[in-house]
């Protein structure tokens, strides 16, 4: 099966059980400073969970584009991708497990045509006080699924995206893609198993002491991924021999004149990079190149890219040529790839061009350095970062196949010294939960709302936001303005800001169809997707805003704002760095 083709009948299937088409949202959080970037269906979809009304209904069905980093050592193998796309049906607060059961066993058998013989299942065992899910499984029983393929599980049943936030038993399914018969009794050990779908009974919330409660509301959260479907579905070994890459892998042949055959984890690995680089330049929020954040995940798998195309002695520069193929066959339905081509190319080309100028002189660099050497120094490892761009990942890898190791904790005392990126954020993992909607979280999202209109009407009237990030600590606000403000334009801003916190308005939330909003003249964030209906704040007379949430009540509760910086973000993007100090 063609991968649009099982992105269009997951849509209308859903569709005709009354879920709600939506888009995906941007791979960058909004206002989600645990993570880097969006690595599951749900991440957007959190404040839903937790009881806030989605403009959508309660019923919606979308495939969201993700992108995980923990996993780069095992990209290449047959089941782990950097950029991934996630089908998923949603329930805030509607159905629950009976129903979510009912129709993934629908689709995979009655409109997917899966064998019932060579399909599997785990429920949750139970664990520190949530009961075992007896419920899940006497639902499988009575859709004809014997006992011994049903498995009770634990860790890997129970989902959870950090340590905080919305969780929940899971059920998941499973695909036989043995060429021999099924065999009567599952084992979810045997890795000819293949798991195809998730679903979360997500009905808890994890507690920052710890303790787990109950949920306002019971949601379904289930996941398909596109790409290991796809597979399944072709009887591939891997996505890396389906449509979804396959344009690609053929243009690294014709490039290096090798074959896939003799060479399948580098052309897997450019592949899966190029792919990735490709929607991290094109989505919405615009991320270049850099040492710091996405843009170090960015440059990570550009230059990896590049060293893997040199391991294939691919000379000439070749990654825009590959990113071209990726925007042909994934543009026709994320346009913002398409739109944002040019720019894809421009960036690819760029670092590309730079990376070539150092990385032949870094290679004869860590030779000298790894002869009669069994480790590399950490100060060695960061001359190489420095001086010639190694990602310590890449001299990690250079040096693993010369069987010698790295001082990795040396290298990062030297790499945090000069404001390196955060390996656990790096990695895409959670530190805090997802979603943060703490009182101070709260707080400088509303300011946010507030500072934009304040700009606009302090400083220029053309101004648009360009992105944010807020933590606890901070605000951090990005807008179109091509100088650098003054300090009375700052100060100035400042006022303003005050005499409306201590104005106390009120804000209040409104949802109505998006014409309504663009009519009314609310604010939207630049490059942004939007359902048909929205939810608009307006705060008093003064603001209004497409948003999600969430938000103080009233102004008079965010404390006094002051901005800690001014400075340039990106071309024609300033950047305002501010909290909110408690009186």
């Amino acid at each position: 099966m063609h991968p649009k083709k099982l992105r269009e009948l997951y849509f209308k299937f859903f569709q005709s059980k009354g879920h709600q088409l939506i888009e995906s949202a941007s791979l960058i959080p909004q206002n989600d400073a645990s993570v880097l970037f969006n690595t599951a269906g749900m991440q957007p979809l959190v404040p839903f969970f937790l009881g806030q009304t989605h403009p959508s209904g309660k019923r919606i069905v979308n495939v969201q584009k993700c992108l995980r980093t923990v996993d780069f050592e095992n990209i290449g193998d047959n089941s782990h991708h950097t950029f991934f796309q996630m089908l998923g049906n949603w329930s805030l607060g509607d159905y629950f497990k009976e129903e979510a059961i009912d129709m993934s066993f629908e689709f995979l058998t009655k409109i997917l045509k899966l064998p019932l013989d060579m399909l599997a299942f785990t429920c949750y065992k139970g664990s520190k006080g949530v009961s075992k899910d007896t419920e899940a499984a006497k639902k499988w029983k009575s859709l004809g699924i014997p006992d011994e393929r049903i498995v009770f599980l634990t860790k890997d049943n129970f989902w959870s995206a950090g340590e905080t936030g919305p969780c929940g038993p899971s059920s998941e399914m499973f695909y036989w893609t043995g060429k021999k018969p099924a065999p009567k009794k599952f084992d979810p050990n045997d890795d000819t198993w293949v798991e195809i779908w998730n679903d979360v009974f997500m009905c808890l919330e994890k507690n920052k002491d710890g303790s787990i409660s109950e949920l306002k509301q019971k949601n379904v959260d289930t996941g398909m991924g596109l790409e290991r479907t796809v597979a399944v579905l072709q009887g591939k070994e891997s996505a890396y021999e389906t449509e979804l890459f396959q344009p690609v892998v053929k243009k690294i042949e014709q490039l290096s004149k090798k074959s896939y055959r003799d060479h399948q984890k580098e052309m897997r690995i450019i592949a899966d990079h190029i792919r990735a680089a490709v929607f991290v330049l094109g989505d919405e929020n615009a991320i270049t190149p850099s040492n710091v954040d996405r843009g170090y995940i960015l440059r990570r798998l550009i230059r990896r890219a590049v060293r893997y195309g040199k391991m294939l002695d691919i000379q000439k520069p070749f990654l825009s040529d590959l990113a071209r193929l990726v925007v042909k066959d994934y543009g026709d339905y994320y346009k913002e790839i398409e739109k944002n081509k040019l720019f894809i190319f421009q960036e690819l080309d760029q670092e590309e061009q730079k990376f070539a100028l150092t990385l032949e002189k870094g290679l004869r660099e860590f030779q000298k350095i790894a002869v009669n050497s069994d480790v590399i120094s950490g100060n060695d490892a960061f001359l190489l970062f420095q001086s010639y761009g190694f990602p310590l990942e890449m001299t990690q890898e250079l040096a693993a196949e010369q069987n010698i190791s790295v001082d990795e904790a040396i290298f990062k005392e030297e790499f945090e010294k000069h404001q390196s990126t955060s390996r656990t954020a790096a990695a895409g993992k959670f530190k805090g939960g997802l979603a943060d909607d703490s009182p101070e979280t709260t707080q400088l999202h509303t300011a946010t709302h507030l500072l934009l209109e304040v700009l606009r009407r302090v400083v220029d009237s053309n101004i648009k936001q360009r992105g944010s990030n807020i933590t606890p600590e901070r605000l951090r606000f990005d807008f179109s303005f091509d100088r650098k403000l003054t300090d009375e334009e700052k100060k100035k801003v400042e006022d303003e800001m005050n005499r409306i916190i201590d104005a106390g308005m009120e804000v209040r939330r409104e949802e109505m169809s998006k014409e309504e909003a663009v009519t009314l003249g609310a604010q939207m964030e630049f490059g942004a997707k939007y359902p048909e209906r929205v939810s608009v704040y307006f705060i008093g007379d003064f603001s209004k805003e497409f948003c999600g949430g969430p938000h103080v009540k009233n102004t008079s509760e965010l404390g006094k704002f002051k901005i800690k910086k001014e400075q340039s973000s990106s071309a024609g993007v300033r950047r305002i760095k501010a909290v909110l100090l408690k009186e």
